[in-house]
This record gives C-alpha cells, structure tokens and sequence, in this order.
C-alpha cells in the first residue's frame, strides 16, 4: 500500500510542536580543556588566580621610583641611585612604581641617567590587570573557541562542565553503500549521516553513527529502540517520503507517537517528527539537499532551544538578475551564490533539485521565500543568509554564460590569487543583458572567427552600448559526433541534436549546411537543442540521436566520431567600466599566464595561439586586437 500525505504542517507550526514537546536534556559532562573544543559551557568558569598575581615589566630596563624622575629633560638630565635592572615578565620590587627602557638611559658606572620623567605605572602590567581571581572567564553558554583555550590554560583552568547531549543517526535503506565503497547501479553512497554527525557535532552535540539498516520494518524497530534507549535526540535518515518502502512512520507508530509527517517546505517536505519514551526521533528526507535544509531549520533550533550555540549565520542584502520562482503555500530555501559586483551584491540561484548536491557546494548562501510568496521578479533585492565567511562575497568573480571544462582550471588558478570564481550557465542572450546591468563581471561567450560579426549574431545583438572588450581564452573545434562516422548524403537519414540556438556551433552549423547545399528541413531534429556539447554527445552516445552538435573534447570524451565544422572563439565579455577593478586584472593576468595556457592546451581541439589576446568588440560589427596596455575605461570607440 502506497503512504500519501493526508497534511502538510505549516513550517512556523511545526517548529512550536518540535520546540514545545520535549523536556531540555540535563546531561552534563566534565571534559579536559584540550578536548572542549565546540563544546557548550554548561557551569560558569571562574579563574583560579589572578593574572597577573604581582606587578610585572613590561619591558627590558631599570625599575624605578616615578618621583625620583620628575622633572628629567635633555637640558636638566637626572642621574638615578636607586633602581633595579628588570627584563620583560620580571616582577617589579615592591617600592618601585615604574620601568624606563633600557634604550632611553644613559649608563655611567653604577649609575643610569635618563632625560625624561616617568610617570607611575609606566611599562608595568599592574597585578590583576588580565584577570582577577574568582572573576568569570566564560558564562554559560559559550561554545568553546579553540583560542579560549590558551586563556583557560593561563588562568589555572584544565577542566570544563560543558552540556552533553547525546545524539543517535540511523541511516535506513537497502540502497546504501558505505563510505568508500563503489556503488552498482541503482546504489548511492550513504552520505546523510555523515553529514548530520558533522553538523550537530559543530554545535557541540556529541554524535554517534549506526550501522545502516535495510528496509526492514522489524530491523528499522530494533534500531530505533536501541536509539533511544542510549541517546536523547535520535535522526533516522531516508524511509521518511511516502513511497511503498518508506517504513519509518509506521515503525515511529507503533512505538510511540508521530507528531507531524510532511511539512509544507521545499526541499524536505517529506521530514516527520515522533516522540519514543518521550524523546524525539526526527526522519530525514533521502534527497541530500532535503536532508541539509532540514538539520539546518529543524535540528539546529531544536538544539539552539536546548540551549546550545546556534549555527553560526550572516546575512546580505542581495540583489537578484534573474526571477526566481516560488510555489505559494511552501516555504522555499534556496541555494544562491552571491558576489559584489562594482557596489551591488548580485545574487545566482542554483538547481534546487533535491538530490543535486553541488547546488550548496558551489552556493555560499541561501535564500528563503516565504509560503506566502510566488517568488521574486528579476532585479528584486533579497535577503540571502550566507554559509561562508562574508569576506567572500568582495573577492568573488561573478561569470554567467557558456561554460567550458578551462574555466575550472581557471577557477583553481585564480583561487592561487586569492578570488574566487564562480561560474553559472545562463543562456548567452540573457547573460549579456546582465552584463548591461553589471549584473557580473564576465560573461563566458563565443563568436565564429575573423573580424566580422554577422548582423543576425546574437553577440552583437546584445553587448552594451559601450561595447565590450573580449578576453581570448582559447580557438575549439565544434563540429558533429557520431557513433560511425557520417557522411554529407547520409545528413537526412540520421536522428540529430542540435546546438542552442543562439550559438555560435548553431551557427557554424546552419553555415556548414548552407555552403553544402542542404535544406535544415529535411535534418531529422533540427529543432532538437541539446543543453550543452557534453549533453549532445552523451545523446548520441546512448544512441538517443545518431548524430549531434558538439566540441571535439566532448566527442573525444565520449568515444564518438567527429566530423569538424569550424572553430569557436571561446573567452570571456567584459564590460569596459568594470576592467579597472582588481579582480579583472587578477583574471586577465592567470588567462594570460603560461600555466593557465599549459593546462588547456591538453584539452582535446584546443588551440592557444591566442590565448590571452584583448579585443575591443564595437557596436558597428567590428573586433579590434588591444595591443599593448589593457584598456580600463570605456570610451564611445566602443
């Protein structure tokens, strides 16, 4: 019989049932201070002794009585008689109120002289200047830093009570693998767990991992009983959507009460919440990215509730290029990568697709629509919480276009430099639109060969008014892949991908067919677009298409047969008001290095020739080689 969701719980109701229904763990536990680290002060820590316990030298020199000094200068020098030779961290003599350095006296005999008074207290750290004895050093509630550390080392401290509260994970499913080990087909790495372990231990939980248990009623039972028997918060991961091998609720069921299954959020709808002998057993949703979003707005306020350090959040202000749709009714949180582009924050949505985790690994933030929301219109200004350190966001390059492998190899190398890259496929025509705007540094793009852009071109169609200037990056092989091979009389009997069709291989294609002659409406899926070269290749590749659009690296990749059509002109756009910025000139510096120019001339079609060449691309058609000084203004040349 196949589960269905009879309600979905409104997010804000859920979280007052999740934080309402359990008492606060009152597990305690001393641990040396070596091993606090992340750890929840639970007893107020105090020091044992004053710091420092007497008055001590700040510097090297001679302590001395102030009022033996008064009125020292360089015309009426005063000869000292009664002082004592002290270094850094010595205890100064009782009766003695200062410290001179050493380089400001004059030695002569037994005898300092010195040219300037010293007023009391000078170069001395007075006795309880650090700390007092009995003073708090660290209040409850404080998670452990590891430079407290050394101050709790200094103030007599080794040990520490800190909150304890321990935490059980479950993954469940006959579908998983461990960590390490190859999956077959239809298996996926167990990776949740790891990930919740990793999470809540930042916050000061202690975590324990159990074995992964089969779809198995009775086993998941076991496990769950073992659980919460030995731990106050127990995760089970998976078995909590409404499929026909989802056993979780009912097992939660049957030994104890299920408070909520599904709540109106994306992703994690599936997430479920029970109580077993009065402790709660929350279920994540399978889906990575379901999985994230619910340890990050379920299990961390549950702990925050039991009084441990939040999870560490910033947030922005952002604006966003593109619309960014929401169903009304659920709580959406997205992935966005966000960098600052001139003055302006900018914001990227990435894939929200449940199991696409390299959605928060190339994201540095997230955003949350509301339920009652359908989304923000494009240049709306968001609020995006970050998940890195926001210092990020000001050495950010923002590119939005055609992505090529060389831009990863880019992105490492800038990296090198301090930058960071982030890369986002958009659809040339919209890309450059945001380029108008400012809306990213750079544009990834191509154009056919030679000086002149053809009128129908959408390069041209769409640059600033400014113009652009073009970074060469490098000259790539486009042309069609086959399985066996293709020839010009066999075009028509053939099943085909296309390129996009506001790209340059869709118009070195429609240019090959038209020198040869052949009608686009007799090509068997000519209006077939393939979202990539790798996409077109790996159609023909598992013989959904005999033949497609595509580089020569990805034919290559693939194992396919290639037939060249002509070179594209592969770098990056850049709007002439951003080239002054110093993360442009970083970029164009690591194009042009011979290290970048090394790596990609391993890439299969790859010319670099060029590579690192600055062209000035004008509105009447023309591309222009800079030679010389890079320009970094703008100018109606352009």
């Amino acid at each position: 019989m196949v589960n269905r969701y009879l309600t979905l719980t409104p997010l804000e109701q859920a979280l007052s049932i999740l934080k309402s229904s359990f008492q606060v763990p009152a597990g305690l536990e001393v641990v040396p201070i070596t091993k606090a680290i992340g750890r929840v002060i639970a007893v107020p820590v105090y020091a044992k002794y004053s710091v420092p316990e007497a008055s001590l030298a700040a510097m090297d020199g001679i302590a001395v009585r102030s009022a033996d000094t008064i009125g020292a200068s360089d015309q009426a020098p005063v000869t000292l008689e009664r002082f004592v030779r002290v270094n850094t961290g010595n205890i100064v003599p009782p009766g003695f109120d200062a410290v001179i350095m050493i380089e400001d006296t004059w030695e002569s005999g037994d005898q300092f002289q010195i040219r300037k008074s010293a007023p009391p207290n000078q170069h001395i750290r007075p006795a309880c200047e650090d700390i007092r004895e009995g003073q708090l050093v660290l209040p409850v509630g404080h998670q452990v830093r590891p430079f407290d550390i050394g101050a709790l080392a200094t103030y007599g401290i080794t040990h520490v009570e800190v909150r304890s509260v321990r935490v059980g994970i479950i993954p469940t499913g006959s579908e998983l693998v461990p960590l390490g080990v190859r999956p077959a087909p239809g298996q996926v790495v167990e990776s949740n767990t790891i990930m919740a372990q990793v999470f809540l231990s930042s916050m000061g939980a202690c975590c324990r991992r159990y074995p992964i248990i089969r779809d198995d009623p009775d086993l998941i039972a076991q496990a769950l009983e073992e659980a919460v028997r030995d731990n106050d918060l127990v995760i089970i991961s998976a078995g909590s959507s409404a499929g026909t091998r989802d056993f979780t609720a009912g097992v939660i069921r049957s030994l104890g009460e299920l408070l909520f299954h599904g709540v109106a959020i994306r992703p994690g709808k599936p997430v479920m919440l029970g109580r077993i002998s009065g402790k709660p057993v929350l279920g994540l949703p399978g889906y990575p990215l379901a999985a994230q979003t619910v340890l990050r707005e379920f299990a961390a306020p549950l702990l925050e509730s039991w009084g441990f350090a939040p999870a560490q959040r910033y947030t922005v202000m952002t604006r966003i290029f593109r619309a960014l749709a929401s169903d009304p009714g659920f709580d959406d949180f997205v992935p966005v990568y966000v960098g600052r582009v001139g003055t302006t924050c900018w914001g990227v949505p990435q894939s929200r697709g449940s199991g696409v985790q390299m959605a928060t690994i190339k994201a540095n933030g997230y955003t949350h629509v509301p339920a009652p929301l359908e989304g923000y219109e494009a240049d709306s200004e968001i609020e995006v919480i970050l998940t890195t350190d926001p210092a990020r966001i000001d050495r950010t390059l923002l590119l939005s276009g055609l992505l090529d492998p060389s831009l990863e190899d880019l992105a490492n190398l800038v990296h090198e430099k301090g930058l960071f890259l982030h890369a986002s496929s958009f659809g040339t025509t919209g890309a450059l639109l945001a380029l108008r705007k400012k809306a990213c540094h750079a544009v990834p793009a191509s154009f056919p060969p030679g000086s002149l852009l053809p009128d129908c071109h959408f390069l041209m169609q769409n640059i600033p008014p400014e113009g652009l200037i073009f970074i060469h990056i490098a000259a790539i092989r486009t042309g069609i892949a086959s399985r066996k091979g293709i020839t010009l009389d066999t075009f028509d009997a053939n099943r085909w991908v296309n390129a996009k069709r506001d790209s340059t291989a869709r118009f070195l294609f429609d240019s090959f067919l038209s020198s040869h002659g052949l009608d686009p409406g007799r090509i068997n899926g000519y209006r077939n677009e393939a979202g990539s070269p790798a996409a077109a290749a790996k159609a023909v590749a598992n013989r959904i298409a005999d033949a497609g659009i595509c580089t020569a690296g990805t034919a290559s990749e693939a194992g396919l047969c290639f037939m060249e059509i002509g070179q594209e002109q592969y770098g990056l756009a850049v709007h002439p008001d951003l080239l002054p910025d110093h993360k442009i000139q970083s970029l164009i510096s690591v194009i042009r290095s011979s290290e970048f120019r090394h790596l990609i001339s391993g890439y299969p079609g790859y010319d670099v020739a060029s590579t690192g060449t600055i062209h000035k691309v004008s509105n009447d058609r023309t591309i222009a080689e800079v030679s010389g000084e890079i320009p970094v203004q703008g100018s109606s040349s352009l």
